[in-house]
């Protein structure tokens, strides 16, 4: 796996850092979700690691779990993979006589590697699941609207575009949602978020339509359906996903549109936020300054935010995200299949290791 190659070399070139081996995951691998990036970080921390003992493994997860989630603007992706395995880990710890002889801590430990690595394979092929489960969702002659980057949308919009035996039996039409504040915040002059999906679309013969954000209501009367992807689907059946997803929300509900969800189970997240302002995250989206304020600002530098390690790290505007509750939602598109948001908590009990 190239991703893990990289971890591992970071790793060896001195103390592993959980937070420098999450960050190389994710660049060097863009199929890569923040999840599946934290359990791979934490599954190369075993590998590297020199306890003996049951205590010592859960401490040091315990640690480097705390420290990755306040080293990240935005940990509520990876908190579902680091809670996922964490729980996996426990669940496994409580019956280490399957494993082999009891007390035999390199059981255990081989054991809880060989499945970590196994349970990252499955995760990267979710993908494919919902979109062979989404795909019935999409009508020959339906006008999609989306927005983001969401790679399983960008899936499973491609695979009702595929052509099997010949022309597509499905035609249908893509509404793309271009946000102006999404772009990257290092390099400001990049194409906006999603432009890679349209043009591949575009490619295999889906006539698609990009719009600003501000064209979002004029534009669902011609839409049959919104379909979104979500960095964390919460416990109520809400999910936490690009800013102005809560609003397209709130537009397809009064217009009478059904909105889907698209998301990878290990994308399912302990966390019950009851509106905009319970996330645990800290951006700067609403700022009120006045003439004096801006002045002030222009004369000083800006603080390093994060510095100090009792401080939350702030998210730029540019990845800032929302809350949509879960009575805009129709239905949540898993690879655990079909799930309406009330079934969400259920799912999360499961253990999916």
């Amino acid at each position: 796996m190239a991703s893990t190659t990289s971890g591992t070399t970071a790793a060896d070139a001195g103390p592993f850092d959980i937070v420098a081996t999450y960050n190389e995951l994710l660049r060097s691998d863009p199929d890569l979700t923040m999840p599946i990036a934290a359990i791979e970080a934490l599954v190369l921390l075993l590998t590297q690691s020199v306890s003996s003992t049951i205590s010592e493994t859960m401490d040091l997860l315990e640690k480097s779990t705390t420290h990755l989630k306040k080293s990240i603007p935005n940990p509520i992706g990876l908190s579902a993979g680091t809670d996922l395995f964490q729980r996996y880990l426990i669940t496994t710890l409580q019956r280490p006589g399957l494993l082999g002889p009891a007390g035999d801590f390199k059981a255990i430990r081989t054991h809880l590697l060989t499945n970590g690595r196994l349970f990252i394979r499955r995760a990267k092929e979710s993908r494919h699941k919902i979109a062979d489960f989404g795909r019935g969702f999409i009508r020959d002659g339906s006008t999609i609207l989306t927005n983001g980057g969401s790679r399983v949308v960008a899936a499973l919009l491609q695979k009702a575009a595929d052509e099997e035996g010949g022309p597509s039996a499905v035609r249908f039409r893509v509404i793309y949602v271009l946000s102006s504040t999404a772009q990257d915040c290092d390099h400001p002059n990049e194409e906006p978020e999603g432009m890679e999906t349209v043009r591949a679309l575009r490619e295999k013969g889906v006539p698609v339509s990009t719009i600003p954000e501000s064209a979002v209501a004029y534009s669902l009367g011609k839409a049959d359906m919104v379909i979104v992807g979500a960095e964390g689907v919460v416990e109520n059946g809400g999910i936490v996903s690009r800013m102005g997803t809560y609003q397209i929300g709130i537009l397809a509900k009064a217009i009478g549109k059904p909105f889907y969800v698209v998301a990878e189970s290990h994308k399912f997240v302990r966390l019950y936020p009851l509106g905009q302002y319970d996330l645990p995250i800290k951006q700067r989206v609403i700022e009120f300054k006045s003439a004096e304020d801006i002045a002030e600002d222009s004369k000083q530098d800006s603080p390093a935010l994060g510095a100090n390690g009792d401080n939350q790290i702030e998210l730029p505007l540019c990845h800032s995200v929302d809350f949509t509750p879960p009575h805009l939602i129709s239905a949540l598109i898993t690879d655990s299949g079909v799930l309406t948001p009330s079934a969400v908590s259920e799912e999360l009990i499961k253990i999916w290791f």
